[in-house]
């Protein structure tokens, strides 16, 4: 029989990275991605891409060592809210609420099963654009920058974890999260996977992280639309002295067009130049690749990713990557 879908959550609202170089990191995030800052407060920098509808996405954290700070969801209702709260403290994994942060009213926080802090909420601030950065096309919340290759939205974020099956089962019998695609070892765990609530592919990633460790963050990434800005924004970072470190190319999972670049922060970061396919049967089936089948899961078309791509995530354990400044 059937399980009742749970849907009381309705996307990733925003993520919080941690980086010990933030104006270098924030600089990256606008010149190049084209973001612009949403406010300031404290060691806090909060930041937004123009079609974003919440008055930020992204935060940027000082911070010793970089990493994920948190991930934050958006609830269906305040309703919906409460039902999530109720079955997280049921579990044992509540931190608590807060009074909220800049864009948002309470959170309640907790860990995944691998450490990975998260929150989720009900209210939201909209951007309300000044005047000078208003635009005439009404449904869309600020008019395109015309610095760097503007991003339109935040599409997903990537976590490593230990253990890949227990934080997977976590997001689907906590939150309602559903598998979309993954990549199973031989013995059918996973070594991958790709959950949703939305009609996207993935909200949200989970990798085994090649290091044992946990915690750690793989990437957040932005989406343009159009595989054309990947090519464009490519100029961009290799002139300006950034080491792309895999792309353009086109992955077999989620049919996704990419480019992955680490920030001078240190995280990684992934450029989305078209959404893949989003899904609307609410009977979707999960892809599983497998065996045969995994040459093609990866890279579609494109150069392979380098062995770094699948050891290196932040925190940085063992490995020190090459860091743009």
């Amino acid at each position: 029989m059937t399980k009742e879908p749970i849907l009381d959550v309705a996307h990733l609202a925003h993520v919080e990275i941690h980086s010990p170089k933030v104006e270098a990191s924030v600089a990256f995030f606008k010149d190049i991605m084209g973001m612009s800052v949403a406010h300031r407060e404290g060691k806090s920098v909060y930041m937004r891409a123009y079609e974003d509808h919440y008055h930020n996405t992204l935060i940027i954290t000082e911070n010793e060592e970089a990493g994920l700070g948190h991930l934050a969801l958006r609830a269906t209702s305040p309703q919906a809210l409460e039902r999530r709260v109720a079955a997280i403290e049921e579990m044992g994994c509540g931190i608590g609420w807060i009074d909220g942060d800049i864009g948002h009213g309470p959170a309640y926080q907790f860990h995944s099963p691998d450490g990975h802090k998260v929150e989720i909420f009900w209210d939201v601030e909209y951007y309300k654009a000044p005047e000078e950065e208003k635009t005439p096309l009404l449904n869309r919340p600020q008019r395109r920058p015309n610095y760097g290759v503007p991003v339109r939205r935040l599409d997903h974020i990537n976590l490593l974890a230990k253990e890949t099956n227990k934080n997977v089962e976590f997001y689907e019998e906590a939150l309602g999260f559903k598998v979309r695609e993954r990549i199973l070892a031989e013995d059918d765990s996973d070594i991958a996977a790709w959950l949703s609530v939305s009609n996207l592919v993935h909200d949200i990633a989970i990798m085994g992280d090649a290091l044992g460790e946990e915690g750690r963050l793989h990437h957040i990434c932005y989406w343009y639309g159009f595989p054309q800005h990947l090519s464009d924004v490519a100029d961009l970072l290799i002139e300006r002295g950034y080491e792309i470190e895999a792309g353009p190319g086109k992955h077999g999972v989620t049919q996704a067009c990419f480019l992955y670049v680490v920030e001078p922060g240190g995280n990684r970061v992934e450029l989305f130049g078209d959404p893949g396919y989003q899904i609307f049967d609410p009977d979707w089936k999960t892809v599983e690749w497998k065996g045969k089948d995994l040459e093609k899961a990866i890279i579609w078309h494109g150069s392979n990713l380098p062995q770094e791509f699948f050891e290196y995530g932040t925190p940085v354990k063992r490995k020190t990557p090459v860091k743009n400044s």
